[in-house]
């Protein structure tokens, strides 16, 4: 230490110093441009990956949906077995699947759903739902409720209570394509408050899905979180439930909530005009 504080007193150390902090900002300009051009390189081959992979995977989509190939005679391609091993062509095949999925319907989204199922792709979704990344998280809950696969429904309700907004919603979101209003019953018991983002959101869901069976959304009604309750009377509103209005009206009788109260005449007054 008193070497070094002599190096001090006498101004010696400067030089060292500045010549050290060159070296090292030199090193970490050159480090950063490689960090940059590897991963710039990095995009560049999936980008033309994802291509070819694109190519190769229209034409076996083409002949699972109209052709009713299965999974069993398409995996007896070696090459598309060399392919499949690979986590990147999965992810490509996984986002064709989904895209098609979302224009087709009957029979042709059944073939799709199976071909999922056999081919194992559920699996890596359900391994999403357990990476400690939101965004990963997301993504798996997105494609199981794509392809509908129910049993999925108790394991992505628990993310209805992620401390992510986004995550909550998308859960959520799917969780009402896939049960409906089963999932009511988690939402009367959600103890934390809904934004009216995340309200907006739900109702959208339900009327994106059609979500013909409404019994028990009246029990929103009940809960004690009055965030619930508001969502409950929107989406009374917003799907015109006038079936409900008795559940409603003793709602407004009996709340000693002033607002709750006001949103519930309100929303009495609008569906009886």
């Amino acid at each position: 230490m008193r070497e070094f504080w002599e190096l001090y007193k006498n101004g010696q150390w400067e030089v060292p110093f500045l010549t050290f902090s060159i070296y090292l900002f030199v090193a970490a300009s050159l480090i950063l441009y490689l960090i940059i051009v590897a991963s710039r390189n990095g995009k560049i081959k999936k980008e033309r990956l994802s291509r070819e992979y694109s190519a190769l995977i229209d034409k076996i989509m083409s002949a699972v949906i109209f052709q009713d190939v299965s999974f069993a005679e398409v995996k007896k391609d070696k090459n598309f077995l060399v392919l499949f091993d690979t986590s990147f062509f999965r992810e490509v095949l996984t986002e064709s699947l989904i895209n098609l999925h979302k224009n087709y319907e009957g029979i042709y989204a059944q073939k799709l759903e199976q071909f999922y199922k056999e081919s194992g792709l559920i699996k890596d979704s359900f391994r999403k739902l357990k990476s400690l990344k939101w965004e990963v998280k997301c993504k798996g809950i997105t494609e199981l409720a794509e392809f509908n696969i129910k049993e999925a429904f108790d394991r992505i309700i628990v993310y209805s209570k992620a401390r992510k907004k986004t995550l909550k919603i998308v859960a959520l979101n799917a969780a009402i394509k896939l049960e409906g209003t089963k999932s009511v019953n988690y939402l009367v018991e959600h103890s934390d408050p809904i934004d009216d983002w995340m309200q907006l959101n739900i109702i959208g869901a339900f009327k994106k899905h059609d979500v013909g069976d409404t019994v028990g959304i009246e029990h929103l009604l009940e809960s004690q979180n009055t965030t619930v309750v508001a969502l409950g009377l929107k989406l009374i509103k917003e799907l015109k439930l006038t079936q409900k209005l008795p559940h409603v009206v003793h709602l407004a009788e009996n709340t000693s909530n002033t607002v709750i109260k006001y949103k519930a005449q309100s929303l009495l007054q609008a569906l009886t005009v």
